[in-house]
């Protein structure tokens, strides 16, 4: 049987449920991901553990294990920049294609207040599914990543 449990400043997760999702996303974002500190960090901050607009964590667990999660950190923003980014999304290798990357998605939507951004690389197949959702590419994005 799967459940969701989403996380929030208010409603945290353990420690060992944190480190699990840091596993989880780094394991399962495959070549869309990145390195442990940095989804610990977009984490934290959805949970507000250092100062910001905080967010939250979802996931899909099956015998309390994750079969898919997502994190979303709010922007403080609205109108010219969307309220929400969604930072990850991922379901487990094993369950791909049974409809719970959707649910996930229809699930963060739903709870999410304000509009959501996300990136997405032009070859990553959830882009279907992103479309299919309503999520438009209205801009093309620039990046100076200073050294």
């Amino acid at each position: 049987m799967t459940k969701i449990e989403t996380f929030t400043p208010l409603r945290k997760p353990s420690e060992n449920q944190k480190q699990e999702l840091i596993e989880f996303l780094h394991h399962h974002l495959e070549g869309f991901g990145d390195p442990r500190h940095q989804i610990k960090k977009a984490i934290d901050y959805s949970l507000k553990e250092y100062t910001s607009f905080g967010g939250f964590i979802s996931a899909i667990y099956e015998n309390e294990k994750p079969i898919a999660a997502v994190v979303v950190n709010q922007t403080g923003m609205g109108g010219y920049i969307p309220e929400n980014i969604l930072v990850y999304i991922a379901t487990h290798a094993d369950y791909r294609g049974k409809g719970l990357g959707r649910n996930l998605m229809e699930h963060t939507i739903g709870i999410a207040q304000g509009d959501i951004a996300l990136h997405v690389e032009p070859d990553n197949p959830a882009k279907r599914l992103y479309e299919k959702l309503g999520f438009t590419n209205k801009y093309l994005e620039m990046r100076l990543t200073k050294h």
